[in-house]
């Protein structure tokens, strides 16, 4: 066992390098007592939630080490989730995997007193995709194949068509806006508690469109139910090869949700390498990067002041589109 080590650490350390993580310690000191709290700031079935469930079955299909225990938290568009965390100051015992609402809703809801800068950066897994999705049977009968049938049907119906997103001035009611505003439409957002139930509004034809993750309208669109008209990514995505992106139909308009890892504040610095180090298996893990070819997830990993950095970057922009949308002066 003991010469097995050096190589270990020079293998770890290899990748870490090649990825643009910090370099930690193959064994950290710290280890968990009790089983691990995985926090969901959104509902089951979206994105976020079943990315938490697959990384869950990695640790404990590869022995990893730790009992992780996913527990949703939805609700205020993640307000919810924020504010439990914060509470959890110096647990080492409590993770949460975070949406782009980890930069909008502290902005928007000032009074939580929630500074993401106080949470301990851990690993960025991915950046999740954004596409614009239609029922292929709608109840008028209207088969919509490109987003030029989509403005037209949308501006026909007004206030009137129903675009379904998960939390009020989210990821979603962003991308609603853009739309809105860059074609001259009024479609009417409505937010629901998680991907996984909007999904089914529009499969349901309870809702005229979505912008859902590819993850989360996978099954209908399996199934035949739902069609992506294009996506809001820089390149056309593998798994929908004959949807353009907006950049490509004169709209120059790129959006990513991030897949984060975030730690409690005042996780000791042993707890945050223990999970950095973890963390960086689960990614390198066969089955991950399988996963995130399947839902279409992008992004290098990032972790420490990269993954701080990052945050505040995008905290920004986030800053700049909720003040154009007015939702924040």
């Amino acid at each position: 066992m003991g010469e097995t080590k050096p190589m270990n650490a020079k293998f770890m350390s290899a990748i870490l390098l090649t990825t643009g993580l910090m370099a930690v310690p193959a064994v950290a000191e710290w280890k968990p007592a009790k089983p691990i709290e995985f926090v969901v700031m959104a509902g089951k079935g979206g994105g976020a939630d079943k990315a938490v469930r697959f990384m869950q079955g990695i640790i404990a299909e590869e022995k990893l080490g730790p009992t992780v225990t996913p527990v949703n938290k939805a609700g205020g568009s993640g307000a919810v989730a924020l504010n439990y965390m914060k509470n959890k100051k110096g647990d080492n015992h409590t993770i949460m995997f975070t949406l782009n609402s980890f930069y909008t809703t502290p902005l928007r809801q000032p009074k939580l007193g929630v500074n993401i800068e106080a949470f301990t950066p851990i690993m960025r897994m991915a950046e999740d995709t954004f596409c614009l999705w239609v029922n292929k049977k709608r109840k008028d009968g209207k088969d919509i194949k490109t987003v030029d049938e989509f403005v037209a049907a949308a501006k026909a119906a007004g206030d009137k068509w129903i675009m379904a997103g998960t939390g009020k001035n989210s990821e979603d009611n962003l991308l609603t806006d853009f739309l809105n505003t860059a074609y001259g439409l009024k479609m009417k957002y409505v937010p629901y508690k998680g991907g996984g139930k909007v999904a089914k509004q529009l499969a349901g034809n309870n809702a005229d469109s979505t912008v859902n993750n590819p993850s989360e309208q996978e099954g209908f669109y399996k199934g035949g139910q739902t069609r992506p008209l294009a996506c809001f990514t820089d390149e056309r995505l593998a798994l929908f090869p004959d949807a353009p992106t907006f950049k490509e139909i004169g709209k120059d308009f790129v959006y990513y949700m991030q897949r984060t890892v975030v730690g409690a504040p005042g996780m000791s610095a042993d707890a945050k390498a223990y999970y950095n180090n973890l963390f960086s298996k689960v990614f390198n893990s066969k089955k991950w990067q399988s996963y995130r070819t399947k839902k279409a997830l992008q992004g290098d990993p990032l972790a420490g002041d990269k993954l701080m950095a990052y945050w505040k970057k995008e905290r920004g922009v986030h800053q700049a589109m909720l003040k154009k949308m007015g939702a924040i002066k």
